[in-house]
């Protein structure tokens, strides 16, 4: 009868500790799964802006590159703003000189990684590039594919992009 007894206290143990176990996996998966909900939403959310904004940063004009640079610089964050700021002290002059207009064309976004604060985007652009080089009458148009990988954070309700690489390397950003 004592073995018996033993057996009857060991089972409704062995039962409580199963059920809290099931409890935490499944808390473990909840939780995890809300993780994944969030961060599906961040990657659709970013992508969007990853279009815009790469378009935006990558294309000027040189009879408003100062606006262009600026507006630029407003999707940016860290050190990616002084680098826009730097950029428009040697950029734009050389603009105004070569008469250069650039126009960035996103042809397709893809997301490479994503959690709800940070989202790696792959984007592919085309750019159309035309210039007159002094001493030149008529304008040269230059027509480019390349990639961009762009990095955005949430910074408040907004996406900013941290980083900015192309595929052969990153801006140079000091």
């Amino acid at each position: 009868m004592s073995r018996r007894r033993g057996r009857s206290r060991v089972l409704p143990a062995l039962l409580a500790l199963v059920a809290v176990g099931l409890a935490a996996a499944a808390l473990w998966i909840f939780l995890d799964l809300r993780r994944l909900q969030e961060s599906a939403a961040s990657a659709a959310s970013a992508r969007t802006a990853a279009r815009l904004y790469a378009a935006e940063m990558l294309s000027y004009d040189y009879r408003t590159i100062d606006r262009d640079l600026a507006r630029a610089s407003g999707r940016a964050t860290g050190s990616l703003v002084a680098h826009f700021r730097e950029l428009a002290g040697t950029l734009g002059p050389q603009a105004r000189q070569r008469k250069t207009v650039q126009q960035a064309v996103v042809a397709a976004v893809g997301v490479e990684s994503a959690t709800p604060d940070e989202v790696h985007v792959l984007v592919f652009v085309n750019m159309v590039t035309t210039s007159t080089p002094p001493g030149q009458e008529s304008p040269r148009q230059e027509i480019s594919q390349g990639r961009v990988r762009l990095v955005l954070v949430t910074q408040g309700d907004d996406w900013r992009v941290a980083r900015l690489s192309t595929l052969l390397g990153d801006a140079p950003v000091r």
